[in-house]
């Protein structure tokens, strides 16, 4: 007779958390369609302020890059790095951790991936998922480091996480130019890796050309809804969305909450490591200098746009390397330089960092679902 109540309330407690979840995420995605909207109609009247043409430059911009499929190619290439990028920025910002490390994490996956392809005969199988473990581990590496120092010596992530870039890009520069280098080459870039340890071009399989699109495309929509998962479905996740939310709290509910900084910090370091092995092994084939040239920095705003969702970063990074592609596209097919990409980007920045917004619409909708039910009961 006791048990009814019980189970009853656990059933609508639930439901009542399944649909804060789908409102959660209805919002987020909403907020990040309307801002992108927003920045976009800024970008036109700075166009048509400016004595511009905005129609033709946004033609050239929002279709440009599905002219041709080698464009479209492009574009998916940039968004995988991209979008990986976001998700490996997404996860610490989760725990309230301010993680700018994205950079130092990317080159040393990439360094790690290239050099198992390029000195460790493996068979075929085993020469792409070993680089790729090996990039993780090191991403993960370069994230553990800042976030223990945050978590254990209280240091501040942000110093921590820009003074490992410079030490680990440098050191990448050094190793490019000087003991990795392709011997007799005038070039500045390494040996090329084993054949077998290429991401399978999407040429091959559509028939079409794509450029160096790749498979790794499947992989980041794979790690988005892994991240996903284990951001709303596991105990880890929930103690990392926890200390980001109150960390006094979750320490008061029995949750370590250093140990839960440093797993935000090694996750998000292992995604980094997994971009750094899709530029070598499904991009360049190799190291170069400037591997990710921006686009470290680049995954902060996709991540912010995304308002750290991981399903919603594979909107935002999609949108936002066509916006890269397109701009590309309209500098050369009309006066407009891309400076104004830069311009939306900018917008973009300003309007994602306004987080009153989202979070005053998500506690209106919450109050209206409350009182429904109320008012049910009263007729």
């Amino acid at each position: 007779m006791t048990t009814a109540p019980t189970t009853r309330v656990e059933r609508e407690d639930r439901r009542e958390y399944r649909a804060t979840r789908r409102r959660d995420l209805a919002v987020d995605l909403s907020m990040t369609l309307a801002t992108i909207l927003a920045a976009l109609a800024i970008g036109f009247l700075v166009m048509l302020l400016t004595g511009n043409d905005p129609v033709q430059a946004y033609e050239a911009m929002l279709t440009g890059p599905l002219d041709r499929s080698f464009r479209v190619g492009r574009w998916l290439e940039d968004a995988t790095t991209l979008t990986l990028l976001g998700l490996s920025v997404a996860i610490p910002f989760r725990a309230r951790q301010i993680s700018l490390g994205a950079e130092s994490q990317v080159y040393a996956g990439a360094l790690a991936a290239a050099t198992v392809a390029i000195f460790l005969p493996l068979p075929p199988v085993a020469a792409v998922v070993v680089p790729m473990v090996a990039a993780a581990t090191a991403g993960a590496g370069m994230g553990f480091v800042p976030g223990a120092m945050k978590a254990r010596l209280g240091a501040n992530e942000i110093v921590a996480t820009l003074m490992l870039n410079a030490i680990v890009v440098r050191v990448y520069d050094y190793l490019v130019n000087g003991p990795l280098k392709e011997p007799g080459s005038s070039a500045v870039h390494s040996k090329s890796i084993q054949q077998d340890s290429v991401l399978t071009p999407l040429t091959e399989w559509f028939g079409i050309p794509l450029g160096r699109a790749n498979v790794g495309l499947f992989l980041m929509l794979l790690t988005a809804v892994a991240l996903w998962l284990l951001i709303t479905r596991t105990p880890l996740g929930y103690r990392i969305r926890m200390t980001g939310s109150n960390p006094d709290f979750a320490e008061y509910g029995g949750i370590r909450v250093p140990r839960a900084i440093e797993w935000s910090f090694v996750i998000g370091g292992a995604v980094a490591g997994l971009a750094g092995a899709h530029l070598v092994q499904g991009v360049y084939g190799r190291l170069e200098p400037g591997l990710a040239g921006s686009l470290a920095f680049e995954g902060i705003v996709v991540a912010l746009l995304a308002r750290n969702n991981p399903l919603v970063v594979v909107v935002a990074g999609l949108f936002y390397s066509y916006l890269r592609a397109g701009g590309d596209i309209m500098e050369q097919q009309t006066d407009v330089g891309t400076e104004i990409v830069v311009v939306i980007q900018a917008v973009i920045v300003l309007l994602v960092t306004a987080q009153a917004l989202p979070d005053l619409l998500k506690r209106r909708i919450a109050r209206r679902q409350r009182r429904q039910p109320i008012q049910g009961d009263a007729r």
